[in-house]
């Protein structure tokens, strides 16, 4: 299948949710006792994004796409690691904010690409198998499912990586951020609906991956 218009657009919204969402997994925010990494209020929605695009395309084109915004990443990684290691300018008295924000140490960097992609390859390979197995019906048990397990695995590789012996873990940080994801999933649901009945008609496709690798190094 050659990709589509409306493809093109919806890669192009995953892979800036992701690295928005790096961007601001810095600041932790808290609702009374819940602490959580502020990307929790954007990161779920490359999840959703992901499961319209395994519905809709299939497999093949999702795993395009997993890779697609890790590439992605790592060059908004490494350009910003280059730009924090130039010389300063003498006037500019920004540096140390820079560094907080944009200075990644190799211990975050490894929790969000391990996170990423064991998630969202989870995530995506549930979508794929329950649908054959459901024969394309309860679009909203498939979505829920693989969200449970794929954010389940995505918050607990990230957390634990990141934040573990630091003054900022505890175990429950795990479930908030976990709960919160699923729950998100579970509100976006109806829109979901949408979207994936918009673009079945508009592309006239709906995928199923009978004889699909499942592979996610096969490109």
């Amino acid at each position: 299948m050659k990709s589509t218009n409306r493809l093109l657009v919806i890669a192009t919204l995953s892979v800036s949710c992701l690295i928005t969402a790096n961007i601001i997994a810095v600041k932790l925010i808290s609702f009374g006792p819940m602490v959580l990494p502020a990307a929790v209020i954007v990161f779920p929605i490359s999840y959703l994004f992901g499961d319209i695009i395994t519905e809709v395309y299939g497999f093949h084109w999702t795993r395009r796409i997993i890779w697609l915004g890790f590439a992605c990443n790592l060059i908004f990684v490494f350009f910003s690691w280059l730009a924090g290691v130039l010389p300063v300018a003498t006037a500019w008295e920004g540096q140390d904010a820079y560094n907080s924000i944009l200075g990644y140490t190799p211990r975050i960097l490894l929790a969000s690409f391990a996170g990423y992609l064991v998630g969202e390859f989870t995530n995506s390979y549930i979508m794929a198998r329950l649908k054959i197995t459901t024969r394309g019906r309860w679009l909203w048990l498939r979505t829920i499912s693989s969200t449970i397990v794929g954010e389940g695995l995505d918050t607990t590789l990230f957390i634990v990586i990141a934040f573990i012996a630091t003054p900022a873990f505890t175990p429950l940080m795990i479930l908030y951020h976990w709960a919160s994801k699923v729950l998100i999933e579970v509100l976006a649901t109806p829109l979901v609906y949408r979207i994936v009945a918009y673009l079945k008609r508009k592309d006239n496709l709906d995928t199923y991956d009978h004889k699909t690798n499942f592979n996610p190094f096969s490109l």
